[in-house]
């Protein structure tokens, strides 16, 4: 059997993907699984274990470009797809799957899908409230519990030691990794000022630190290193905007420990099995949880908290800036 995923956007999101890709294997070994995603986060889909191909939809993020769906589509029916299962809940996601004839096209109803979709299933949120519970369930009967399932990424050590040799990066001591953006929004960004605070600490304590982030990141990650003391700077290693995705899925693989905020890049560190310390506030860990046993969530359990909007409806975001740097270096491993 040929089973088409159709992946989201958000690189977390393409992350907990991977739960699916392990149900539909474990229910049929031989399954021939493909990913169709954006550019933002198809690369994941090719360090998916169990993952045979990896179809790239040349769109922006929220992009509709109806002829470029069309193109791919039609170029899709020469495989001979048994199944697609569309993981984002919007109309335009649903289309190259019926553009490329697929017989079977499951996902949850949302934006007028019938149609498009032939397999439409009514989403059970309180049976179902986790992110990875409803891709899971997906693969079978609509709101069936779930088994316990943790994505997992591959990373490539030859190539990850020679990305660290051409960045100029150290690796002869323990290595923390501090990923503070959230292209979200502000308001799942832990202060700059107390991520400093835990890298200072980590130096002191003899280790170096890794900043990680896109081109947006790069002033929040030179303000981090430069609220550090001098003599601490030498050991503090920005990459923001340095770094393509699968550059950060090797590095971050050489990493002792990340602390991140509630991001695509907490998701990808948990897949790889290092050790997380997960900073939460406007988002909840009840929706999107860190999925790895060696994570730990920290957050202010706000009466205000969560309320996932992008910014602080209030003004202050005081879920993130009461939130002190020593109960996340309390956290850190000796």
């Amino acid at each position: 059997m040929k089973l088409l995923i159709v992946g989201p956007a958000w690189v977390g999101d393409m992350v907990v993907a991977h739960a699916l890709v392990q149900t539909l294997l474990a229910a049929q070994r031989d399954a021939e699984i493909h990913v169709l995603a954006p550019p933002a986060s198809a690369p994941l889909g090719r360090r998916m274990p169990g993952v045979t191909d990896v179809v790239t939809l040349p769109v922006r993020h929220g992009e509709l470009d109806w002829r470029v769906r069309l193109d791919v589509g039609h170029a899709l029916r020469r495989v001979g797809y048994d199944r697609a299962i569309v993981l984002p809940n919007s109309f335009k996601s649903a289309l190259v799957p019926f553009f490329a004839g697929i017989p079977r096209r499951t996902g949850w109803r949302g934006e007028w899908r019938y149609g498009v979709l032939n397999d439409v299933r009514a989403l059970d949120t309180e049976r179902l409230p986790r992110l990875i519970d409803r891709f899971v369930a997906l693969a079978d009967a609509a709101n069936s519990p779930t088994r316990d399932v943790e994505p997992k990424l591959t990373a490539d050590p030859v190539r990850a030691a020679a990305l660290a040799t051409e960045l100029g990066l150290a690796t002869d001591r323990p290595i923390l990794a501090l990923c503070p953006g959230a292209e979200y929004g502000p308001a799942k960004r832990w202060p700059s000022a107390h991520y400093a605070a835990v890298a200072a600490e980590h130096v002191h304590r003899n280790g170096q630190v890794w900043l990680f982030g896109a081109q947006g990141d790069a002033a929040v990650c030179a303000a981090i290193r430069a609220s550090v003391p001098p003599s601490a700077q030498r050991r503090i290693f920005d990459l923001a905007g340095r770094t393509q995705l699968l550059d950060a899925v090797d590095l971050l693989s050489l990493a002792r420990q990340v602390v991140t905020n509630d991001s695509g890049l907490m998701h990808v560190a948990c897949a790889l099995g290092v050790p997380v310390v997960a900073i939460y506030g406007s988002s909840s860990p009840a929706f999107t949880p860190p999925l790895s046993p060696c994570a730990r969530v920290i957050r202010d359990a706000l009466p205000c908290s969560p309320c996932f909007e992008r910014t602080c409806p209030l003004g202050h975001t005081d879920c993130l800036n009461r939130l002190m740097p020593e109960r996340v270096v309390a956290e850190l491993l000796p």
